[in-house]
């Protein structure tokens, strides 16, 4: 087996920009943007600003995790926490009041993350909490996956047709060969050149339609307020500091499952300058018109399949990504890739992320408690979004968001159902002053 890249070494030159472009491709930045612009009809140039946002954000804050901060492969950019909560608060009370909620949550966030706040959290992540968010994230991973690569949804004029089959099972078992079987720079690749296999076929069958390329700009930047003055709404504030806790747990089990991943220890001083580097990522998009950065749960799948741990190609990934916020013309380029494509790619890369969780849950203590907490709060993130899908409002919002819940219960259940048991037992009141078993707060 080929040997694992490990997080200090050193990889340079063109073998380091590939495997930063590769990133890129996986992290896909550009999606989220667009989908919401999309939805909520932007115009054309704004539509433009907003991407160009996202770039600056998503490269800036990359370049400073990769190389200052947690000095980890991870890729940062915006939460799809955030989409269906940007596209509801833009229709009814206006992108200005949607920056603002992400101006004060990001703020939150940057205060509790500089006072050691955050970090603290991670005590209560046990290999059980961990396990449990990692799967959720590649849970819902799997299900914008499953809609990109099957062409969209019932009704949907490419759904399930051959074309669309053909791009995304095509790219899909070009990258799975590659990162089983591969040796060398082939499996190091593996994402590359599934992409570079799709588009190809792609481009000999329907073809690629190069307009939005040809009327993209060369050099474009971001607007300063683009949407005006700050809105300040109460409802929406606190929806944004919900999902922002949504998306730190999710980040926090990115964090762990990359340490596993890259057989490297976290402490908090790398958890306390990750996450105030995501807030103050947050904080720059706001300003910009973007959208909140956090850590990007599919590129750690990548470096599970491709065993391509090093942070040097992120170091690329991010400078790719700030010069992408700039030449409109280049990220137009990157978004010629079909959607069935982008599907192949994210397939092996959401397995990847979840073999990471079934890894931490793997490690975590085998009691009955802890497959209750597990089991329930992972049969509820998957099902209980489809079953308030009624619920309007503040209520509609959490209930909506899958990460949410699976992170919430699996923290209340573990401490409920473990913690709590535990410190009362007469025996932990023996041993109060011992220190946790392994994988239990």
């Amino acid at each position: 087996m080929d040997a694992k890249l490990q997080v200090e070494q050193k990889v340079g030159g063109m073998q380091g920009a590939l495997l930063g472009l590769q990133h890129v491709f996986v992290s896909n930045v550009w999606l989220d943007p667009l989908f919401i612009a999309a939805m909520i009809g932007m115009a054309p140039l704004a539509a433009s600003n907003l991407i160009n946002a996202v770039f600056v954000a998503a490269g800036f804050v990359t370049l400073l995790q990769a190389t200052r901060l947690a000095r980890l492969p991870i890729v940062q950019g915006p939460s799809a926490s955030f989409d269906a909560l940007m596209i509801s608060t833009a229709k009814t009370h206006g992108l200005a009041a949607a920056s603002g909620g992400i101006l004060v949550a990001a703020a939150a966030a940057f205060l509790l993350s500089v006072t050691g706040a955050i970090g603290k959290l991670a005590r209560w992540f046990t290999p059980a909490v961990s396990g449990t968010v990692i799967c959720t994230v590649g849970l819902v991973l799997a299900q914008f996956t499953l809609l990109e690569f099957l062409g969209g949804a019932p009704g949907d004029e490419t759904y399930l047709t051959a074309e669309t089959l053909l791009l995304s099972i095509s790219t899909a078992v070009a990258v799975i060969a590659l990162s089983l079987f591969g040796r060398g720079l082939a499996r190091r690749f593996a994402f590359l050149i599934g992409l570079l296999v799709g588009d190809a076929i792609a481009a000999g069958t329907a073809g690629l339609d190069w307009r939005s390329v040809r009327e993209a700009a060369w050099f474009g930047w971001p607007e300063l307020m683009p949407y005006g003055a700050f809105e300040w709404h109460g409802a929406v504030i606190a929806a944004f500091l919900c999902a922002y806790l949504a998306a730190t747990m999710e980040a926090m089990g990115v964090y762990q499952a990359a340490a596993e991943v890259t057989d490297t220890k976290l402490d908090d001083g790398q958890l306390r300058r990750g996450f105030a580097g995501e807030a103050g990522g947050s904080l720059l998009s706001a300003f910009l018109g973007g959208l909140p950065t956090t850590a990007y749960a599919q590129n750690v799948g990548l470096l599970r399949l491709t065993r391509s741990g090093s942070r040097f190609p992120i170091v690329w990934a991010g400078g790719i990504l700030l010069v992408l916020g700039f030449v409109p013309k280049a990220g137009a380029l990157l978004a010629l890739t079909p959607g069935a494509v982008i599907g192949g790619l994210f397939l092996p890369a959401a397995a990847g992320l979840f073999s990471s969780g079934i890894s931490l849950l793997s490690r975590m203590e085998k009691t009955e408690a802890n497959f209750t907490v597990v089991g329930v709060s992972l049969l509820l993130a998957v099902a209980l979004p489809g079953n308030v899908e009624g619920i309007a409002g503040f209520w509609g919002t959490l209930l909506s968001n899958s990460i949410l819940i699976g992170a919430t219960l699996v923290l209340l259940l573990q401490f409920l159902l473990v913690s709590l048991p535990r410190r009362l037992s007469p025996l932990a009141g023996r041993q109060e002053d011992a220190l946790p078993e392994e994988g239990q707060p």
